[in-house]
C-alpha cells in the first residue's frame, strides 16, 4: 500500500520534502516580506472589490491592515464550485479566518484571503453541487459550465438564476431559513459577471464579517502584479518540471505516489487562446506549442504584456504565483494540496522564494439532530459510519438481537482455540506448524468474512424496515462521497438558519471532528 504523504506531513515528518513542519508556526511567523508592495497589493484588491461590488466595511478594513509594512495573509482556496460547491470550500475560508485571528499582532497584522481559482477550466468539477432538505430529499443542482474555458470568462446565465431559485422552491426547509438563501442568492447574482464572480460573492457573503477577503487573479489589477512571476517561468520554461519530476522520483522512491507527474516538453503554463479556450504550453526547441498553434516566447512576453490574466499557472506553477503576490504566512490545504506542496519546493527556489507553512484545513462533519439520535442509538461515530454504513448498523442490530456469532469476541475466542490446537500439535511434531499456523489463519480469515457478509444482510434486511442506512448515507455519504466534500455548506443554512455559520466560525483553525446542530 502506498505510504500517504498528506497523513505523514500531518504528523510532523517529511522534512526533506517541505520547508517547515506542520509544528512550525512561530518560525513561519517570525519571517517576513520586506520586498512585497502592500499597498500596490491593496490598491489592486480594492479595484477588484469595487469592481466586485463587495467594497464594504469589513474589506476596507481590511485592506488597510493588508497595507501595513509589516502584514502577513493566510490564504486559502478553492475552484469557484456551484452555490460555493462543496462544504470544505466555506469550511476552508473558516479556517484562514481562525488562523488568521490567532496570528493577528498589532504591529504585523495578519489577513486571510480566500483564492478564487478563477483560472480553473474544467467544468465538471465546479457545475454540480448537493443539497438535502428535510424530507431527507437530496436535491442535485448541475449547471451548463463549458468546458475548456476558465470558469471566471463564463459569464452567469440568468437560466442559472432561474434554476437555483426554482431548487430553492422545492427544498423542504422552514420558510423563514430558505428566504435568506434566496436573499444570498440574489445579492450574488445581481451583479452579473462571471460563473467566478458570483462564487465569489457567495464567499463573500458568508465569511466576509470573520475578516476573509477574496481574490480573483483573472482581474486585470491583480494579474497585472502577478505578471513578472510569469515572466520570468518563461525564462527557463522547463525548469520547474524538471523539479517536480526529481522530486517525483524522490517520493516514489519512498512508497508514495506522486500527485504531479510533467511528461517531456510540458511547462506549468497555460494560455487562453483567441477562441476562448485554456491549453497547456509545450516546449520543442525554441518554439512554444499548444494543440491549435505556436509561439515563440517574445509572442508569449507580447500576450503578457498586453493583457496578463491570458497567462496562467498549471498546477504546479500556481502556488508559487500566489506566493509572489501575497506576503503568504501560511496556505490553508486539503489532503491533496499537501500531496502537491510535496513537489513544489524547489520549484519556489526557481523564483526566489521560500515555500509557506502548509497548515491542514479544519474538517467538519456537520451532525443535524436526527443523525446525533440515529448515531447515538446505534453507538456509533459518524467517521465509523462514513467508512462501514452496513457494518456499523448491522453490528448494532446483531447486538439488539444477541446474535453472537457476529461479535468480534467470537472471533477472538474462536481464534484462541485454533491457537491453542496448533500449539498441542507443535508439542506432537514441530513439522506441521506451519501447516497448522495456515489452517487457523485461513479459517479465522473465511469466518471473518462470513461474519461480514451476514453482518450486511442483517444490515439490509433493517434497512428495508426502517430506512436506517439510506438515512444515515444521504447526511453522511451523500453520492458514496464523505459529507464535506460532496454536502453543499448552503443545506444547513436552508435548514437551521445562521446557527450553523456561527458554530463554524467558532471553530478553531485545527479541528477535526464532527459538530452537532442544536
Amino acid at each position: 500500500m502506498a505510504r500517504n504523504i498528506a497523513a505523514e506531513y500531518r504528523n510532523g515528518q517529511l522534512a526533506e520534502f517541505f520547508r517547515l513542519p506542520v509544528n512550525a508556526l512561530e518560525d513561519a511567523q517570525a519571517e517576513t516580506r520586506p520586498d512585497l508592495d502592500r499597498q500596490a497589493l491593496a490598491g489592486a484588491l480594492r479595484e477588484y472589490h469595487r469592481d466586485l461590488g463587495t467594497l464594504d466595511r469589513p474589506v476596507e478594513e481590511a485592506l488597510t491592515r493588508l497595507a501595513h509594512p509589516a502584514s502577513r495573509v493566510v490564504v486559502t482556496g478553492q475552484q469557484a464550485g456551484a452555490l460555493t460547491g462543496p462544504a470544505y470550500s466555506v469550511h476552508k475560508g473558516a479556517g484562514a479566518a481562525a488562523l488568521a485571528r490567532r496570528l493577528d499582532r498589532e504591529d504585523a497584522p495578519v489577513v486571510a484571503i480566500y483564492w478564487v481559482a478563477s483560472q480553473d477550466h474544467d467544468a465538471a468539477e465546479v457545475a454540480s453541487t448537493t443539497l438535502l432538505d428535510h424530507s431527507e430529499r437530496l436535491h442535485r443542482l448541475t449547471l451548463d459550465v463549458p468546458a475548456g474555458v476558465p470558469v471566471g470568462r463564463v459569464p452567469w446565465q440568468p437560466d442559472w438564476t432561474a434554476q437555483v431559485m426554482a431548487l430553492l422552491d422545492a427544498f423542504d426547509a422552514p420558510a423563514g431559513y430558505v428566504a435568506a438563501v434566496r436573499e444570498r442568492v440574489a445579492r450574488a447574482t445581481a451583479g452579473g459577471g462571471s460563473y467566478a464572480d458570483v462564487f465569489a460573492r457567495l464567499i463573500h457573503g458568508l465569511l466576509a464579517a470573520a475578516g476573509v477577503v477574496v481574490l480573483d487573479p483573472l482581474h486585470p489589477a491583480l494579474a497585472r502584479l502577478m505578471a513578472p512571476t510569469l515572466a520570468h517561468e518563461l525564462s527557463s520554461p522547463l525548469s520547474a518540471s524538471a523539479r517536480i519530476e526529481d522530486a517525483a522520483a524522490r517520493l516514489s522512491a519512498q512508497g508514495f505516489t506522486p500527485q504531479l507527474r510533467r511528461p517531456e516538453g510540458a511547462t506549468n503554463l497555460f494560455i487562453e487562446e483567441d477562441d476562448g479556450h485554456r491549453r497547456l504550453l509545450r516546449v520543442e526547441g525554441q518554439t512554444f506549442n499548444t494543440e491549435t498553434r505556436s509561439y515563440t516566447r517574445q509572442q508569449l512576453l507580447d500576450v503578457l504584456a498586453a493583457d496578463p490574466s491570458r497567462l496562467t499557472p498549471a498546477a504546479g506553477l500556481r502556488p508559487a504565483v500566489q506566493d509572489a503576490l501575497l506576503p503568504t504566512l501560511a496556505f490553508v490545504v486539503g489532503p491533496g494540496e499537501i500531496a502537491y506542496g510535496a513537489q513544489l519546493r524547489e520549484v519556489y527556489e526557481l523564483h526566489g522564494l521560500s515555500q509557506p507553512l502548509l497548515w491542514p484545513r479544519l474538517s467538519v462533519t456537520w451532525l443535524e439532530p436526527n443523525v446525533a439520535r440515529m448515531l447515538d442509538r446505534l453507538g456509533a461515530s459518524a467517521a465509523e459510519v462514513q467508512a462501514d454504513p452496513e457494518g456499523v448498523l448491522g453490528r448494532a442490530v446483531a447486538q439488539e438481537r444477541g446474535v453472537q456469532a457476529l461479535t468480534a469476541q467470537r472471533l477472538e475466542d474462536l481464534d484462541a482455540r485454533l491457537r491453542a490446537v496448533v500449539d498441542e500439535i507443535a508439542g506432537l511434531d514441530p513439522t506441521l506448524v506451519g501447516a497448522a499456523q495456515r489452517t487457523r489463519a485461513r479459517v479465522t480469515a473465511r469466518i471473518a468474512r462470513l461474519q461480514a457478509q451476514a453482518t450486511r444482510a442483517l444490515a439490509r434486511q433493517e434497512n428495508d424496515r426502517s430506512a436506517q442506512l439510506t438515512r444515515l448515507r444521504a447526511h453522511l455519504l451523500p453520492g458514496g462521497t464523505p459529507q464535506e466534500r460532496e454536502m453543499n455548506f448552503l443545506t444547513y443554512l436552508l435548514k437551521h438558519g445562521e446557527t450553523p455559520l456561527t458554530l463554524l466560525l467558532a471553530l478553531e483553525p485545527d479541528f477535526q471532528g464532527t459538530v452537532t446542530i442544536p
